[in-house]
């Protein structure tokens, strides 16, 4: 199991590679998650019109190991956008995947970028 987790790390907007065609605004809903797949990761995508911003996350939930986030309630936490697990309820910034609740499980972000009425999501590989 720890080597699906292992696949899973933050990416910064300088150290991005790749950008990868998600899809369009359209394809997804608002103040929700979806989910897509880059290669062999599952990659949770928030279009939080709320503060009118895109985030990307890991799907995989490191407490229980399952795919699941991109189903998780967003919402923020004192300012702080983030995700609650469906599962749960483990609170993780959308900002830098840490855990809300002080805990060491974390969850890898990426960067997110419109462009040309696209949604692109940023990898390092």
């Amino acid at each position: 199991m720890e080597n699906i987790l292992e696949q899973y790390k933050s990416v910064t907007e300088n150290e991005v590679k790749t950008w990868f065609k998600a899809g369009m605004p359209t394809d997804f809903p608002e103040n929700s998650g979806a989910c897509i797949k880059y290669k062999t990761k599952q990659i949770a995508v928030y279009n939080f019109t709320r503060t009118g911003k895109w985030y990307a996350t890991q799907n995989l939930c490191p407490h229980k190991m399952e795919m699941v986030l991109s189903l998780g309630m967003i919402g923020d936490k004192e300012g702080i956008p983030k995700v609650a697990c469906p599962m749960h309820k483990k609170n993780f910034s959308l900002e830098d995947g840490s855990n809300l609740a002080g805990e060491d499980l974390k969850i890898a972000t990426y960067p997110v970028k419109i462009e040309n009425g696209n949604v692109y999501i940023g990898f390092s590989d």
